[in-house]
């Protein structure tokens, strides 16, 4: 497992299961950029039946093109507020549904054993009951590479 996401619905907290992570810092055009994908798994083996979270088995949450003062993130922390102008956060539900995110606090560490992990605050829209009101989340993950086997014949 690649790390948890915890959304706090009052009426519930909701867990998913981080199946995949990218992180990348990018140099393009003389700046520096942050793109991050977090994917969550899709099993529900973890989910009671009656849970609101089974209408929603994955989301994915993205920064894009962020932009950074340097491409070293270890220590580093960012406020990420999207604006009419500049949006930098998206959600996909993987249905028909819109959510936004909202005050995205991101702190970047390494773990023990040495890999780059983040931790990711914020507010996201209810898509689960359609409430006004964003409810908050909280999402650790790390970057270690997967390692691929290949068997050979």
């Amino acid at each position: 497992m690649k790390g948890i996401l915890k959304i706090y619905h009052p009426e519930e907290t909701l867990k998913y299961h981080i199946k995949s992570s990218y992180c990348k810092a990018v140099y393009s055009n003389k700046k520096h950029f942050l793109d991050v994908e977090i994917i969550t798994d899709d099993s529900l083996d973890h989910v009671d039946d009656d849970s609101l979270q089974y209408n929603f088995p994955q989301l994915s949450m993205n920064i894009i093109e962020f932009p950074i003062d340097e491409e070293e993130l270890d220590g580093k922390n960012f406020e990420i507020i999207d604006s009419s102008d500049d949006i930098y956060t998206e959600v996909d539900l993987f249905d028909n549904e819109d959510a936004y995110l909202y005050e995205s606090e991101l702190v970047f560490d390494r773990n023990a054993e040495g890999e780059l992990q983040l931790l990711w605050k914020g507010t996201i829209d209810d898509f689960y009951t359609g409430s006004e009101t964003p409810i908050p989340f909280k999402m650790k993950c790390h970057f270690k590479p997967d390692v691929i086997e290949v068997e050979e014949d």
